[in-house]
């Protein structure tokens, strides 16, 4: 393969595991970082913060990759997703294998350069990666085991400072993100209820109609905001925590009430724009908050 043939394969397999998205989990595990190193007491490091982010990358990577490699067969007779890059044949199944064995591989090399517990714990979450794409095919719980997925980051990064594992406080973080994650991906799965019906694809909206899915995500949020303000409590954290909580409060008041059973004209703009900007709020907040504590 030509260098310049190698460049567009790794320009391809970014935009297929989204590279950019990664702003929904890493600054999470940021606030998982510096929250626990300030509950352990302990420096946060130059080679704790590198480590972590390159567990964080390998992580995601790996389960987007997975993600679609293995949903490839579906994604090719939706409509919606037959333009993905597998489905197009602008790169190949054994590519994207790959790319998930260079992920795993970064994940886990990270791993041995943290707190050792994380050398004992990776394989939870990816088993939840792999597991996530297959879930759709037999329960409308899959959403939220996507959003328990991702929402370890904060755990694994505490962990990952050598901060105790039996505080109440990120595992009320895991269950906020949980809660988030698995309800913005309801409405990202009400564009497809149709195919879904007609494939045997199990989703929220395809089993209980929109409708009773969106209200769904209306709880989840509220479980969410309420999450992470029993976290903020706990740690005692400032102002600006609450100030982050507030405005993720307010961006998904407001994403729940663009879209409806009635006009799902705005999913895009609700899964993609206002939830990059709840995951600043949320993780930002947590972040500077922890630094001034």
């Amino acid at each position: 393969m030509g260098s310049l043939q190698l460049m567009r394969t790794l320009r391809t397999l970014a935009s297929l595991v989204k590279f950019e998205h990664t702003v929904f989990a890493l600054p999470f595990a940021y606030a998982g970082m510096v929250l626990g190193a300030s509950a352990a007491d302990v420096d946060i490091t130059v080679s704790v913060v590198v480590w972590i982010t390159l567990a964080m990358v390998g992580a995601r990577t790996l389960a987007m990759a997975l993600n679609r490699v293995i949903d490839a067969e579906i994604d090719a007779r939706n409509p919606r997703t037959a333009i993905r890059e597998i489905p197009t044949g602008k790169v190949s199944r054994a590519q994207v294998w790959l790319l998930c064995a260079a992920s795993l591989v970064l994940l886990v090399a990270s791993t041995f350069q943290l707190d050792p517990i994380t050398r004992v714990l990776w394989p939870i979450p990816v088993a939840l990666f792999v597991l996530y794409p297959y879930t759709k095919r037999f329960t409308w719980l899959c959403h939220l085991v996507l959003g328990l997925s991702i929402g370890l980051a904060p755990l694994g990064a505490w962990l990952a400072t050598g901060a105790p594992g039996d505080e109440l406080a990120p595992y009320l973080l895991w269950i906020g993100i949980a809660c988030w994650i698995g309800g913005f991906d309801v409405i990202y799965a009400t564009a497809d209820v149709e195919f879904d019906r007609a494939n045997d694809i199990q989703s929220l909206p395809a089993r209980f109609g929109i409708a009773r899915a969106l209200a769904a995500v209306k709880v989840a949020h509220a479980i969410t905001i309420g999450a992470f303000c029993g976290a903020a409590a706990l740690l005692e954290l400032g102002i600006v925590a609450w100030i982050g909580i507030a405005i993720a409060a307010a961006l998904l008041a407001w994403e729940n009430s663009i879209v409806s059973a009635d006009d799902l004209s705005r999913i895009d703009h609700a899964f993609f724009t206002v939830n990059s900007w709840v995951g600043v709020a949320l993780g930002g907040g947590l972040v500077v908050a922890g630094l001034l504590a």
